[in-house]
């Protein structure tokens, strides 16, 4: 005959924790375990808030129909932020472009192809260490490589009728755009890894041993199911890619144009660059200039943040598994 199982052995205490009966001592250091992680919470929030409230009522004033619609005046001392908010909004529209599919193959590669290889362990290496990188170093990368190597050397092969007066060797959105898509890559990658991971593997062998590829079981199952995590990992990567000011300095930002850029090698004005240009280089401006523009910046980039966050519910929302 089978033994029974031993009874379990409870002490007093835990008979009363379990029962619902929970000491004075216990409750209390409960209560100290709430206090510590509402604090914590409140001195995440309480910053944010506090800035957002800080740049809205300084900001609030600017806001109207012909601020963002006007070009700046007056030696950008009056007027509007019309070409630096289209510049901004050409500038994440190009880097969208160059860093969703740069960093969603890189990610199927390390979790679809390479998992577990010795590679795939250097490329996470190497994608670690990038997310460190400075975004002035990046900046200066678009220079060298962007627009004096790739630009310079397509002026000498096509365009050497107009040299020296570059054509693609100089300043301009498409090489700020894969500027940003560099320094947005392992962010990008990063999400989308865990999205596809997060995938369960029963999907990959159901497709499978229907026949399909490897591939089209990437393409018509797994991209599918992780898509709504891609997109939010992308969304965050361009709202920190709109305020970064040292890399597009480098490689495109105009001091001031009142037109906007009429192709992909053109200068751009751009919301960081011109918000730092107006806050320290303009003398005897109208200061609701300055905290408007601001305010837009913000108010982009947290439309940006509402945008992921609204992807990722419906994203788990939608879940079946």
């Amino acid at each position: 005959m089978q033994a029974a199982a031993p009874a379990p052995v409870s002490s007093p205490e835990t008979s009363a924790l379990l029962g619902g009966k929970r000491p004075v001592w216990f409750r209390i250091w409960e209560g100290c375990q709430y206090g510590v992680l509402a604090l914590s919470t409140l001195s995440v929030l309480l910053p944010i808030l506090g800035i957002s409230w800080f740049l809205a009522s300084k900001g609030l004033a600017a806001l109207n129909w012909e601020f963002i619609t006007k070009a700046p005046e007056k030696q950008m001392q009056a007027g509007g932020i019309m070409p630096a908010l289209v510049g901004t909004l050409y500038l994440m529209a190009g880097t969208f472009l160059f860093a969703l599919p740069l960093g969603l193959f890189g990610a199927i590669y390390i979790t679809e192809y390479g998992r577990g290889s010795w590679f795939t362990r250097i490329l996470r290496l190497a994608i670690v260490n990038l997310a460190g990188v400075p975004s002035v170093v990046y900046g200066l990368f678009g220079l060298g490589f962007f627009v004096l190597f790739v630009g310079g050397g397509i002026d000498k092969m096509f365009f050497s009728q107009n040299l020296p007066k570059p054509t693609y060797g100089t300043g301009a959105l498409i090489w700020a755009s894969l500027t940003l898509a560099l320094l947005i890559l392992p962010v990008v990658i990063t999400a989308a890894e865990e999205a596809l991971l997060s995938v369960p593997d029963s999907f990959r062998q159901a497709s499978l041993a229907m026949g399909s590829t490897r591939w089209q079981t990437v393409w018509n199952v797994v991209l599918p199911s992780a898509l709504p995590g891609i997109l939010t990992g992308m969304i965050l990567g361009l709202s920190r890619a709109a305020g970064e000011t040292a890399p597009i300095l480098l490689t495109g930002a105009a001091y001031f144009q009142s037109t906007l850029p009429d192709s992909a090698h053109s200068p751009f004005m751009a919301l960081p660059y011109h918000l730092y240009i107006i806050s320290t280089q303009v003398p005897d401006i109208d200061q609701k200039i300055p905290w408007g523009t601001a305010l837009v910046l913000l108010i982009l980039v947290l439309g940006m943040n509402a945008v992921a966050s609204f992807f990722r519910a419906r994203a788990r929302a939608g879940r079946r598994w």
